[in-house]
């Protein structure tokens, strides 16, 4: 009588050297990846590859692979953390859930906020249907914060700096959407084009992981997709 059918591996969606190549900072702690827009950071319902397929790469001799130690949504591109080893992600654990670190986005949004800097401090709900989920400014949500400033302005776009001082789901994206200026690609909170992928990135974080050492400071430089708009909005490339 023939065994089970054992599950062959997949692929992972980026190769060993593919992940390596995109590792901004490492440490015996941390490392900070930048991480591709389009692609989950861990496993969902729909089974599709994930980033975590990738972190087999990432042991650097350790004994086992790093783990996330926050999330971005799989459209966000930018700077993500992972912690090393159980220790690690334990601090960085309490430093998230703290507001001890400092997260700067950068998003192309389509019109312009109501001010060149300011606040947008509405409360989010998350509500669950039969199609899905989403996330809604209301009374009856939670407290969130998101700082703004604006960097450059193009043809129907802006260019804006973006600091959430909390870590609700799609908080930039539905503050923008609430503010009259959805972020360029949102297909569920703005007025996405066939094929065009979401203009939020996650630009920088600076960690105080020591008390006798400067924090870390790690900034991804923005992805391809986004490039055209952000110079439109007066981005200017740095020399290679």
């Amino acid at each position: 009588m023939a065994g089970p059918l054992k599950r062959i591996p997949r692929r992972p969606p980026l190769s060993a050297e593919e992940i390596q190549a995109r590792v901004l900072h490492r440490d015996g702690l941390i490392l900070v990846v930048d991480k591709p827009a389009g692609l989950a950071v861990h496993a969902g319902p729909s089974g599709a590859p994930n980033l975590e397929e990738c972190f087999d790469a990432l042991r650097y001799g350790l004994p086992r692979p790093p783990a996330l130690a926050h999330r971005l949504d799989a459209d966000t591109s930018g700077v993500l953390v992972l912690g090393r080893h159980p220790k690690a992600l334990s601090k960085l654990g309490r430093l998230f859930a703290g507001r001890g670190t400092e997260k700067t986005y950068w998003a192309i949004v389509q019109g312009a906020p109501p001010g060149d800097a300011g606040v947008f401090e509405w409360p989010l709900l998350k509500l669950n249907t039969k199609s899905g989920w989403s996330v809604k400014v209301s009374d009856k949500g939670q407290a969130a914060v998101t700082r703004y400033r604006v960097l450059g302005q193009g043809p129907g776009l802006t260019w804006l700096e973006l600091m959430p001082e909390t870590g609700r789901t799609h908080q930039i994206r539905v503050h923008c959407a609430h503010a009259g200026c959805p972020v360029v690609g949102d297909r569920l909170y703005g007025k996405a084009e066939p094929r065009q992928r979401l203009h939020l990135h996650s630009r920088s974080i600076v960690l105080p992981l020591s008390k006798t050492k400067p924090p870390i400071r790690v900034e991804a430089p923005p992805p391809s997709h986004m490039l055209q708009a952000l110079r439109a909005c007066g981005y200017i490339s740095p020399a290679t």
